[in-house]
């Protein structure tokens, strides 16, 4: 039996990859999908945030000290302009924020109530938080000494003294940061988990197929019975998916040097029981497919949309409450959520939960599809 189990299959993969295109739609995709996920998020990155300033507060050691802080803020440029220039280069995006100190701004801050100073922009709160947030802690230091001056200029002006020749000194150091990556490395699992369930269903297609060109029933007419049959076409869909896996972790390690932030051994042992789930899926899909060109129909009508709602084109946190609950139904979901809970740290063995569901999943959908076979008196049934 596993002899012709195993003459099957090599006839089948030699028969279906002498094309180049075969090699292309279940090899050369999963590839193009790393590629896409590089170059989507591969120019994101820290921006430099260019800040017009209009000082009418010119000449005050507060306003000047003020201005200085701002500039040497990360990722911070800084260019004067007048409150006409200001309006119009922020309305032409040349510039992405107005840092505007009236005159009397050094006094507030000098009395403990600092004022006149404010942040314009047209661009929201995503461009004015970071400096917002750094000015306002600045700000409210300096302001501190002037409450405890209580208004007395030479008691505020030796505070202040003091503190800009504070010997403390911060120090920082620049680290990687890996959450591009890893972002990167779960998009392209997702772009991959499409792609094996593409080809999970287009090889179990090919049942249909050879029924269709009578090539089936010319193999029944040997020695060979309908189980053996199936059961090569299951041996060739894993292969064919853990060569897809291999390539793809390969590329996505060495050719892109993404590091996903999992452990190669652990990413492989999770697609590997992914790969159990879309074979007995697109077992699911034949079953209840007449033809090819049903089968064809109920793989577009399954896997995009469910690929949709489990996250593989795009975060799950950005999609609404009640689509991340469907997303909980299905195995895709699952396979990102371990992948993730690895990513932060979790070990292998604490998400034995998800793996169990995903192993669910499988036997589910192999049960489903023998007994849709067994139920099946058409004689062109397979088993």
């Amino acid at each position: 039996m596993w002899r012709d189990i195993w003459f099957l299959a090599t006839r089948t993969m030699l028969m279906t990859f002498r094309k180049r295109s075969a090699l292309i739609l279940y090899f050369g995709l999963p590839i193009v999908g790393i590629l896409g996920s590089v170059l989507l998020y591969g120019s994101s990155g820290p921006t430099e945030l260019r800040v017009g300033v209009v000082n009418e507060d010119s000449g005050q050691q507060i306003a000047e000290d003020t201005v200085g802080f701002v500039k040497n803020l990360d990722h911070v440029s800084l260019v004067n302009v007048s409150r006409s220039e200001l309006k119009e280069q922020l309305a032409a995006s040349k510039l992405d924020s107005g840092l505007i100190i009236d005159s009397g701004f050094s006094e507030s801050v000098l009395s403990g109530s600092p004022d006149h100073i404010a942040i314009e922009s047209v661009k929201g709160a995503q461009v004015t938080a970071y400096m917002k947030s750094m000015l306002h802690g600045y700000i409210e230091n300096v302001s501190a000494m002037g409450k405890i001056a209580g208004g007395d200029a030479d008691k505020f002006g030796k505070l202040y003294d003091q503190y800009r020749s504070s010997t403390f000194k911060l120090t920082s150091e620049s680290v990687n940061d890996t959450s591009v990556t890893k972002e990167m490395s779960y998009q392209s699992i997702g772009f991959l988990l499409m792609f094996m369930l593409n080809s999970a269903s287009s090889l179990a297609e090919l049942m249909l197929k050879h029924r269709e060109n009578r090539t089936y029933y010319r193999i029944l007419s040997s020695p060979i019975n309908a189980k053996t049959y199936v059961l090569a076409n299951i041996v060739v869909n894993a292969i064919v998916m853990v060569a897809q896996i291999v390539i793809a972790l390969f590329f996505m390690r060495v050719v892109f040097r993404l590091d996903p932030g999992v452990p190669i051994g652990e990413m492989l042992g999770i697609l590997a029981i992914f790969a159990v789930v879309s074979i007995s899926l697109s077992l699911v899909i034949i079953a209840f497919s007449k033809s090819s060109g049903m089968a064809g129909a109920l793989q577009n009508l399954v896997i995009i949309p469910t690929c949709l709602l489990s996250g593989c084109f795009f975060p799950l946190s950005i999609m609404p409450e009640t689509l991340r609950r469907v997303s909980d139904f299905l195995p895709q979901s699952w396979v990102l959520q371990s992948i993730e809970k690895l990513q932060a740290g979790e070990t292998f063995g604490s998400i034995w939960f998800h793996l169990s569901i995903l192993l669910a999943f499988a036997v589910v959908f192999f049960l489903i599809a023998t007994y849709k076979f067994g139920r099946n008196n058409d004689t062109r049934n397979f088993v």
